[in-house]
């Protein structure tokens, strides 16, 4: 096993603050990682120096990255250039954008999901098309995100919207997204119906309602680890039913994935999303250490 863990913009030698602690619990099982650097991949589009600091491996080795997000064709970037020095990262990146962008695993989760409907941001992007494709909801509410992430913690002004028939305030929420987006939108908008899971509580600093939802981690289609998605409100001890997603979760084209799964206020589990197990972050109330036994434990050979 080899992690690759992006570098502190400050102290190349080092892993990113935010993945400190997972690298010391990785450390403490024995297992190795490099370093990449983010910033040269994303913002200077140069994967060749991004990993300059990884060495050549004498024989391919597999390889799991765990650091921040990055679009499709940047990892596609990173896939390859990792490779040209021996260390495969154990999800191609057709597996990555299959779960990193939602639409691209719709069809799979659509039963076990929130209605969602989305369009790209283009050249003929216009709130008449955005209005047209809300149609099927009526006046239900809705949730605005794009591919990949939401601004749940703008929750009223950019992501909620009580009623998919109300063009004015469509037009105010989605307007006020794509600002806070910004250079950062992920391909397209994407409008998914608004479900009422079971309450948690109201979030201490953006006022989102926060619910029961869990973040479990799926390896070669079989859950890994899960954890509570939030460090705030009382789970009251419940865990997720893991069994009722199982047929799901082994239908995913991905070897490494999440899966959010939140309870409705009917007693119902839905999934939220997928996400590609790179690039999800453990919740605060996870335990590193855990995650990397469990993950020692699964890790195949090449």
């Amino acid at each position: 096993m080899k992690l690759v863990y992006c570098s502190d913009p400050f102290e190349s030698r080092k892993p990113d603050e935010a993945y400190a602690s997972e690298a010391s619990a990785a450390q403490v099982l024995g297992i190795e990682y490099v370093l990449i650097d983010h910033d040269a991949l994303t913002m200077e589009h140069d994967a060749v120096k991004a990993v300059k600091r990884v060495k050549e491996q004498p024989s391919p080795v597999l390889g799991l990255y765990r650091g921040w997000m990055m679009r499709p064709e940047e990892y596609r970037q990173l896939y390859d250039a990792l490779q040209a020095r021996g260390v495969v990262l154990l999800n191609d990146p057709s597996a990555y954008t299959y779960c990193h962008y939602l639409p691209a695993s719709y069809s799979v989760i659509e039963p076990y999901t929130p209605k969602s409907v989305w369009l790209h941001v283009d050249s003929d992007f216009s709130i008449d098309r955005v209005i047209r494709l809300l149609e099927p909801f009526g006046s239900s509410p809705i949730i605005v995100k794009d591919f990949v992430k939401s601004q749940k913690h703008y929750w009223i002004e950019a992501c909620y919207i009580p009623s998919a028939s109300d063009g004015e305030t469509v037009e105010r929420v989605v307007n006020r997204f794509l600002e806070l987006q910004g250079d950062g939108l992920n391909d397209g908008l994407v409008f998914r119906a608004f479900v009422e899971f079971e309450p948690l509580v109201i979030h201490s600093k953006s006022g989102m309602p926060l619910t029961k939802e869990f973040r479990v981690f799926w390896f070669d289609g079989d859950p890994l680890y899960f954890t509570q998605y939030w460090d705030e409100g009382d789970y009251a001890g419940e865990g997720p039913p893991i069994e009722h997603f199982r047929q799901v979760g082994q239908q995913v084209r991905s070897r490494f994935f999440t899966m959010d799964v939140a309870k409705c206020v009917t007693g119902e589990w839905m999934i939220v999303e997928l996400g590609d197990g790179q690039v999800a972050g453990l919740p605060e109330k996870a335990d590193p250490l855990e995650f990397y036994k469990a993950l020692q434990s699964r890790w195949p050979t090449m």
